[in-house]
């Protein structure tokens, strides 16, 4: 009698659909960094300390390199997917598991990119509050 060996792995229709939740995510991302490019060179966040300045200038170099990241990543996912229609068509086992393994090195870089935004984006709450309060200060 034959044992029937279940999968643990996730089907390519599941990947699929995460995969395409990341192109969404990657979209809001990218929306975020317009909205904080665009507030970063408004003049409510012109420092008026050298300091403050070239914390300015930093959090302008990261958000442009974080732009970028994600563009890359966007690009490198959609053509995940596109990879993905012939397989299900294939249906060849081996290249599930390539695209298995190119999907899981994918989910690390997402997973990393959306950890660094997130971070970059609390640097640039803190050097908003700090200017923000200087402002306040002033005004009294």
């Amino acid at each position: 009698m034959e044992k029937e060996i279940k999968s643990t792995a996730p089907s390519l229709e599941l990947l699929h659909d995460e995969s395409r939740k990341w192109l969404s995510e990657l979209e809001f991302l990218a929306d975020e960094i317009t909205f904080f490019s665009r507030l970063l060179n408004s003049y409510v966040f012109e420092p008026d300390t050298p300091a403050l300045f070239e914390d300015l200038q930093e959090h302008q170099k990261d958000l442009a390199q974080a732009e970028k990241k994600c563009k890359a990543l966007k690009k490198q996912l959609q053509e995940h997917e596109n990879q993905l229609s012939g397989l299900l068509d294939l249906a060849n086992t081996t290249l599930d598991a390539a695209y298995k393994d190119k999907h899981q090195y994918l989910k690390e870089d997402m997973e990393l990119c959306l950890a660094e935004f997130q971070r970059l984006k609390h640097g640039m709450f803190r050097y908003g509050q700090t200017i923000l309060k200087k402002r306040h200060r002033k005004d009294q």
